[in-house]
């Protein structure tokens, strides 16, 4: 192999996890849409990828949601930023833009007058294996971004 291939392989590895971490990251959103569509903490597509705490903290926010008889509708734009990188971890921050993201009443009224906000998010995304899930999920308050 020419000297600078195994560089160039080396230098491209970070960006390679980068990509599957944020997708990973991308995707945990995406399963949490979907589960919170009927707010479904036993959803099987929430450990598809994120587990350990964020993957509780979901769950649990879907418990909460289902005891008070609301539902998500629509979706949270995110747009993470990554802060560290190892070969087994990455740790992003991100500010949710939960807007277009909000709770209704089963009888499909809105839960109340409160607009979505932006809120912080702070995520690690562990390497399980050959896949990425995000391992950590930590949200600051409304409005924090």
């Amino acid at each position: 192999m020419p000297e600078g291939t195994s560089e160039t392989m080396v230098s491209r590895a970070p960006a390679a996890e980068h990509a599957e971490a944020l997708d990973a990251y991308r995707a945990m959103w995406r399963d949490l849409v979907l589960a919170s569509e009927t707010s479904d903490a036993g959803s099987p597509v929430l450990d598809d990828h994120a587990t350990d705490g964020a993957l509780e903290l979901m769950k649990y926010g879907l418990r909460e949601a289902k005891k008070e008889k609301v539902v998500s509708k629509g979706a949270p734009l995110v747009d993470p930023r990554v802060v560290s990188v190892t070969s087994q971890e990455v740790t992003l921050q991100d500010c949710v833009d939960g807007t277009d993201w909000l709770q209704y009443k089963l009888n499909g009224e809105l839960k109340n007058a409160v607009p979505g906000s932006h809120t912080k998010a702070d995520a690690t995304v562990r390497r399980e294996g050959k896949a990425w899930k995000v391992s950590k999920l930590y949200f600051y308050e409304a409005g924090s971004c």
